[in-house]
């Protein structure tokens, strides 16, 4: 069968909200979904997944990553190829650290790459195009980025900020074996809040990135929060008992996007062994570590012939 242009696709996991910046603030993280994505003949679709969450990854027209790529060729007003994909999934799926914002990144770069020399695709239309399809930035914009990203939705669409984290701030994410429906947990949320509330997190969301810009020593106080994560607790109960112990330890402990792993920010590698142990003794649940680095690159795509380039 003839074959076109082949790019490879590396995206990272993200873990977005971090405590207070609900749907605003997000962190790549180094675990990393990759891909190789060939141009056939029209009408030729073939995917294969390994990894994570491969049994349950369509492998027809429904599948995110495909649908993403027509989302983007469509926008350009050119004609779909067809496809083969074959991805293999290191971001952990249904588990809060953004596999869909991934998919869906890495969707966008794969039509970028396949397109380029015919339509150009700026940050600016990557990140638009993304939240079209994941319906907001707060998971893209560091899949694309990397980095901390502040997420916002303005007059021009989807927007962020990247910014850098201090070398001293050491993620740990313990992920559980079971997983969280992103829907069901922002169906547990109530549609307003009191003023006391948002002005909490509003102060937090402030103090967070500075925390994590230039003083890693206030990221316990910064990562507090009172918009989400108690009314998602009923859910992933295991989650939030884990958080609430962390956080009595003195570990800056969250909620991963919209769980049920746990986001440690720790101010440095060496503590970060202290929470594993502390993981395995409180509770019921056994919990996968990982010990990652934040991930200042993003999302990259490059021409099998001509190697890798970054987003931004």
């Amino acid at each position: 069968m003839a074959q076109g242009r082949t790019v490879e696709v590396r995206v990272p996991a993200t873990s977005a909200n971090l405590g207070p910046g609900f749907d605003t603030l997000g962190l790549a993280l180094s675990v990393y979904d990759t891909l190789q994505i060939t141009e056939l003949p029209a009408g030729t679709l073939e995917v294969e997944v390994s990894g994570s969450g491969a049994a349950e990854i369509p492998r027809d027209e429904t599948n995110l990553i495909v649908r993403t790529i027509a989302h983007v060729y469509a926008d350009a007003g050119r004609p779909l190829p067809g496809l083969r994909i074959v991805a293999e999934n290191g971001v952990p799926h249904g588990r809060g650290l953004g596999s869909s914002g991934a998919a869906v990144a890495a969707g966008v770069l794969a039509a970028k790459g396949l397109l380029a020399g015919d339509v150009e695709i700026g940050d600016g239309d990557l990140l638009r195009l993304a939240t079209e399809i994941e319906g907001h930035p707060d998971n893209v914009a560091p899949a694309l980025f990397g980095g901390l990203t502040i997420a916002w939705m303005g007059e021009r669409g989807p927007q962020h900020k990247k910014l850098l984290v201090h070398r001293g701030v050491s993620p740990l994410v313990l992920v559980p074996a079971y997983t969280m429906s992103t829907s069901q947990a922002r169906s547990l949320q109530p549609p307003q809040v009191s003023t006391a509330d948002a002005v909490f997190n509003v102060s937090r969301s402030a103090l967070l990135i500075a925390a994590l810009m230039q003083s890693p020593e206030l990221l316990l106080d910064a990562t507090a929060d009172r918009l989400h994560q108690d009314y998602r607790a009923e859910a992933m109960p295991e989650t939030q008992r884990l958080v609430q112990a962390l956080r009595g330890a003195g570990f800056a402990a969250v909620v991963s996007g919209a769980g049920p792993s746990v986001l440690v920010l720790a101010d440095g590698p060496g503590s970060r062994q202290d929470a594993v142990e502390l993981a395995d003794e409180v509770t019921d649940t056994p919990w996968e570590a990982l010990l990652l680095a934040v991930d200042v690159r993003g999302g990259t795509v490059g021409d099998r012939a001509e190697g890798f380039h970054e987003a931004s």
